[in-house]
C-alpha cells in the first residue's frame, strides 16, 4: 500500500487503476483487408461535436461529388456507444446561439422549438448568493453570467435531431456500438476498433457473441466527450499533452420538473450554501434553475443543477446529495412544488479550461468538443464551442482530403482564431485561484473576470485532482433523508434514466478494490448512481474493500478525476437520456 511518511497515503493517485492504456488502447496495424471495414471520415462519438462535424463535412461534400466519390461507399460514419445518439449526453443547457445558426441556416429558432430541442429564449435573468440554507441575496449578473438572447436546449434531444439530418445527407450511424481501440499504422491513425458484443462477466463468449472488427478511415475524428478513453491514449500516444496544464473535472447533476406555473427568468447561485467555504474542505459550486417550455406539449419544465468541481477534500461531499439539500431553499421550493420530476442525469466536465487543452491534431486524426476541453466553465458554457469546433474541423478535413493533403493542423489555427480559442483564453485564469479556497481564491476570480485574464496575468497552473489527499468530513450530515416524492435517493434516480446495463455484462470500471477508508468513502459519495458500495463489517479506519456495482453506472466519468478509470461499455448499455 502507498506510503508517505509511514502512513497510508489518501490521496487518490497513490492508488492507480488497473489499466495498461496504451496496450489496450492503442493497436498497432489493421486486421487483413478482408476483415476490415472501410470508410472515408470515423467520428467516434455521436453528441453535439461530431455530429455537428459530420453535418458540416457532408454539407461540403454535397457540392463536391468527384470527393465525396473517393471517400467511398460510406464517406461518413459515427460511432456512438449509446443506444442512439444523444443517450449519453447531459448539459444544463443554455446555449450561445451563433454556431448553431451557422451549421443550420435555413432554420430559425421557431424551427428548433418545433423539432423539440429548444426551449424558449432567455429574456430575464437573476443571481442570487446563497449564504445560508433559508437567505437569497440577489446580484447584477457577472458578466459570465450574462445570458439575455441565449436559447435553453435539451442536448440529448439536439443530438438526436443533428443525427436525423446527418443520416438523411449520407452518414452512415453506427449506434450501440463502442469503439475500444485507436488504430495506429506507421505513427499514423487509421482508424479505430469497435468493441465485442455478448461477453459475460469474466470476459468469455457467450451464445450470442460478435467480435468486433477494425474500422478503417482516411480520417478520424475523436468526439467522445469529457473524458474519452481514445482520447486519452491518443494524447499519451502522440504527446498532445506535452508543455500543457493537466486536465480538471467538475461533475453536474441534473434535474428536469414538469412545474404548476412557468419560471419566467433564467437563475444561477453562486453559494456559497450548500457547499462549505472552508478551504479545507475545498469546495467550490454552484447551481442553475432554466425555464423549458415544451411547444409540442405546452408543458412547462424547469432544468435545475448543481455543479461541484472535482478539487475537494470531504470524502462525504455527494454532488446528487447537494442538489437535494439545495432544493430545500424556499427560493427553489416556491419553483418546484406541486411539480413532478421527469428526468434525471449527471455527467463531468473538462474545467481546465484553455492552458488544459491538449494539441488537438495528430497525423490521420482530430479532437473536437469536450474531448479536447473546450468548456468555459465561469459561464457554464460549451455546447456552442463543441458546435463550432464540429464546423472548423470539417473544413479542415474536407480541405485535406480534397487537396490530398495528410495534415489536419490548418484545425489549430482555426481554433486560435474563433470564438473558441478567444473566448477560453479570456478566461485562461479564472478558475485556478479557486485552489486555495473560496475566501482567499474568490478576489483574484473577479479581477482575473474583469481583467479577461490580464490581471494577475501569467500562466496559473493546475495540478492533477487525485493528487489532493482526502480526509472524511461532515459535509453528508446535512443531507436530506429522500422522500422519494421531492428529494431523491440515487437508485431511484438512476432507474429513470432508462439505463439498460445488462447483468452479466463486462466490468467496465477499473478502481483497486482495497483502499484506505477515505479513499472508498470518496467514491461511494461522489458516484450519483451508486456504483461504490463498503462492506458493513469493514472496519472504520484503515484499507476496506470495494464492491463496483457497474451495472447502475450512467457513465457520468467523474471517478476519472478521483483514482478510478471509466472504459466504454458494451455498445447500448448505459442510460437513454431524453430531455438532459
Amino acid at each position: 500500500m502507498a506510503a508517505t511518511n509511514g502512513k497510508a497515503s489518501t490521496a487518490p493517485a497513490a492508488y492507480p487503476p488497473p489499466v495498461e492504456t496504451q496496450q489496450e488502447f492503442v493497436k498497432h496495424g489493421l486486421d487483413g483487408e478482408d476483415e476490415i471495414i472501410e470508410v472515408g471520415v470515423a467520428i467516434v462519438g455521436g453528441g453535439t461535436a461530431g455530429l455537428a462535424c459530420a453535418n458540416r463535412l457532408l454539407q461540403l461534400l454535397a457540392d463536391d461529388p468527384e470527393t465525396m466519390e473517393r471517400l467511398g461507399e460510406v464517406p461518413v460514419a459515427v460511432i456512438e456507444k449509446a443506444k442512439t445518439c444523444g443517450g449519453h449526453n447531459l448539459s444544463g443547457a443554455v446555449v450561445r446561439p451563433e454556431p448553431l445558426l451557422e451549421l443550420f441556416p435555413d432554420m430559425t429558432r421557431e424551427d428548433w422549438r418545433k423539432e423539440g430541442f429548444a426551449f424558449g429564449e432567455v429574456k430575464k435573468e437573476a443571481v442570487y448568493l446563497t449564504p445560508t440554507s433559508k437567505m437569497k441575496i440577489r446580484i447584477p449578473p457577472p458578466p459570465p453570467f450574462k445570458n439575455h438572447g441565449n436559447e435553453v436546449m435539451s442536448v440529448a434531444a439536439l443530438a438526436r435531431y443533428q443525427a436525423r439530418v446527418a443520416e438523411e445527407a449520407g452518414a452512415y450511424i453506427l449506434t450501440e456500438t463502442s469503439a475500444t481501440q485507436l488504430v495506429v499504422e506507421d505513427g499514423s491513425v487509421v482508424g479505430v476498433r469497435s468493441g465485442d458484443k455478448g461477453r459475460g462477466k469474466e470476459g468469455q463468449e457467450l451464445g450470442n457473441f460478435e467480435p468486433g472488427a477494425d474500422i478503417k478511415a482516411a480520417v478520424t475524428v475523436l468526439a467522445e466527450g469529457c473524458w474519452g478513453h481514445l482520447t486519452g491514449a491518443a494524447i499519451r500516444e502522440f504527446d498532445l499533452g506535452e508543455g500543457r496544464e493537466p486536465q480538471t473535472w467538475e461533475l453536474g447533476v441534473k434535474e428536469v420538473w414538469k412545474v404548476k406555473k412557468p419560471l419566467d427568468r433564467l437563475i444561477h447561485t453562486i453559494g456559497p450554501w450548500p457547499v462549505s467555504i472552508s478551504a479545507k474542505y475545498g469546495q467550490i459550486g454552484g447551481s442553475w434553475i432554466y425555464p423549458m417550455k415544451d411547444e409540442k406539449t405546452g408543458d412547462d419544465m424547469v432544468s435545475i443543477g448543481f455543479v461541484v468541481d472535482l478539487e475537494y477534500a470531504d470524502a462525504t461531499t455527494s454532488v446528487h446529495d447537494l442538489l437535494q439539500t439545495f432544493k430545500l431553499h424556499p427560493l427553489v421550493r416556491e419553483i418546484l412544488d406541486g411539480g413532478e420530476r421527469v428526468g434525471w442525469g449527471a455527467k463531468a466536465l473538462p474545467g481546465g479550461g484553455y492552458w488544459s487543452m491538449p494539441k488537438l491534431t495528430m497525423p490521420g486524426a482530430l479532437i473536437v468538443g469536450d474531448a479536447g476541453g473546450m468548456v468555459d466553465t465561469v459561464a457554464l458554457k460549451g455546447v456552442h464551442h463543441c458546435i463550432k469546433s464540429g464546423i472548423l474541423a470539417a473544413e479542415a478535413i474536407y480541405a485535406s482530403l480534397k487537396n490530398g493533403e495528410s495534415s489536419l493542423e490548418s484545425y489549430e489555427q482555426a481554433i486560435e482564431d474563433s470564438t473558441v480559442g478567444k473566448e477560453l483564453y479570456q478566461e485562461r485564469n479564472t478558475r485556478q485561484p479557486f485552489q486555495k479556497g473560496f475566501l482567499l481564491g474568490g478576489p483574484m476570480v473577479n479581477l482575473n473576470i474583469i481583467t479577461k485574464g490580464k490581471l494577475p496575468g501569467g500562466r496559473w497552473s493546475w495540478h492533477k485532482q487525485d493528487q489532493k489527499p482526502m480526509f472524511i468530513g461532515k459535509t453528508s450530515k446535512r443531507y436530506p433523508k429522500p422522500d422519494n416524492k421531492y428529494t431523491f435517493d440515487k437508485l431511484s434516480s438512476v432507474f429513470i434514466t432508462g439505463n439498460s446495463t445488462r447483468d452479466d455484462a463486462p466490468n467496465h470500471i477499473r478502481v483497486q478494490k482495497r483502499v484506505p477508508r477515505e479513499i472508498a468513502e470518496t467514491w461511494r459519495w461522489m458516484c450519483p448512481a451508486g456504483v461504490y458500495e463498503i462492506p458493513e463489517d469493514a472496519p472504520e479506519t484503515g484499507p476496506v474493500d470495494v464492491i463496483v456495482n457497474y451495472t447502475n453506472c450512467v457513465q457520468c466519468g467523474a471517478i476519472t478525476a478521483k483514482g478510478g478509470r471509466l472504459t466504454t461499455p458494451e455498445g447500448g448499455d448505459g442510460p437513454l437520456y431524453q430531455l438532459t
